[in-house]
Parts: structure tokens; sequence; C-alpha cells
């Protein structure tokens, strides 16, 4: 079997980042415990990457340089906003347990999309957060192997990705 359209396919991983200045630096190691698995196909991971892993077989390895703009783009200043301290209620409760610098926090914005931002600074203004993605603006390089392949059931072609094994999880 490939990895194709409509596969699970699962890998391990080594991602090194660059940011033009101190080269290339260890970021992550997914290991065979743990492969990291997505539905081939189905925009759940960088196209770049998808396609250095395309029509590999179990066993196969793979080396993928993707460059910021194809990546996850360049780190942008105006996605460093100040949100109220309000928005981190629950049930008219605060939710001081969240508001911890270095934290990251799922959100909404204002049509209702998901949002992630890590709280850098908390003062007198309100939660100041970072909603770029962790790796905007490196460049990276992925160094892996494919460690699984199996065809995807109706349910996770219905969601579009992949499930873990006895159910389904997000």
């Amino acid at each position: 079997m490939i990895a194709e359209k409509d596969k699970v396919v699962s890998i391990t991983y080594e991602l090194h980042v660059d940011d033009g200045e101190n080269g290339k630096e260890f970021f992550e190691r997914i290991d065979e415990t743990q492969p990291f698995a997505f539905l081939f196909g189905a925009h759940n991971i960088l196209p770049k990457m998808e396609e250095a892993i395309a029509g590999k077989s179990v066993g196969d390895t793979f080396e993928v340089e993707i460059d910021f703009e194809n990546g996850y783009g360049d780190y942008d200043e105006s996605r460093k906003v100040i949100v109220p301290k309000s928005a981190f209620k629950e049930n008219g409760q605060k939710q001081r347990h969240l508001m911890k610098v270095g934290n990251v926090v799922s959100m909404q914005d204002d049509q209702g999309n998901p949002l992630r931002g890590e709280i850098l600074r908390i003062d007198y203004r309100g939660v100041l957060m970072d909603f770029n993605p962790p790796l905007a603006g490196l460049d990276l390089y992925f160094k892996g192997k494919v460690v699984a392949i199996r065809e995807a059931d109706a349910s996770e072609l219905e969601h579009g990705h992949a499930h873990e094994p006895g159910g389904h999880a997000h």
C-alpha cells in the first residue's frame, strides 16, 4: 500500500527550523511511540510535506525543506492583539488558570472561527496575545519515515481527518 488520497498515513519525523539568523535548530521529534497520523489528500498537512510523502510505502524515508512562504507564512505583527480580560470568563467566572504568560489558549474570532493564541503579557490594558502560528516566519526541515498506511474508514472520510485508534478524537 502506498501513501495516496483517502489513506491514513502515520509518520515519524524530526523537525529543524531556521529563522534565517541562527541556522537550523532542533524543534521537535515525533517517534514511533506516538506517530503523527493524517488523512492523505484532505489538506491536513502542509502541501509540500504531502508531496514528499506521496507514493511512499511503509518503511520509506523522506526529507523535505519547506521555506516559510510555503509553510506558515511570514510572522505578522498585526496578529498580536490586546484581548480584554473579560474574554477569559466562563459562566460569569474569571478563568484565572488560563491567564498565565506562556499559555496557549483556544479562542474564536468575530465569525466563530477557531484561533489559538499565546499569552505574552498581562497588564492593566488586558491580555496581549500572539495569534501567529508558532512556526510563522521559519523555514522548516523535516526528515522522517512512513511507519503505517491503512484505508481510511467512512467516518474519517466524512470528517476529513484521521481518528485515533479506537475512536474519534480531535
